[in-house]
């Protein structure tokens, strides 16, 4: 089954202010609050996970064929990069946009 037009835009813009969130608390508030926020699990998490929400609406975008693989790893990351972000100070909103885009991913997946 194909999905939508509406729900593959949603999951675009999903995989966008995922990608954006996790660069900025990356960079911003994760390098200055230091400690278990640069921990190197948590930390490349963040940016893998901010780069596969770029790939993965990249190829929303363009259309590329299975792009549905893409979409499944990007939720399968995005739900471990959450987990990370769970129960660190200053991370709600990074684990909410990651939850968000991995429900929206999955249904892309599916």
């Amino acid at each position: 089954m194909e999905p939508d037009s509406v729900e593959m835009e949603r999951c675009i813009d999903s995989c966008l202010a995922c990608y954006r969130r996790c660069v900025q608390t990356a960079m911003g508030h994760c390098l200055e609050a230091g400690g278990e926020h640069v921990e190197p699990r948590h930390f490349r998490l963040l940016v893998a996970c901010s780069e596969l929400c770029r790939t993965a609406a990249h190829a929303m975008l363009v259309g590329v064929e299975n792009q549905k693989f893409v979409c499944g790893a990007c939720s399968m990351l995005c739900d471990d990069c959450a987990t990370s972000c769970e129960g660190m100070e200053g991370m709600r909103e990074c684990a909410r946009a990651c939850r968000q885009c991995a429900d929206s991913c999955a249904r892309m997946a599916a």
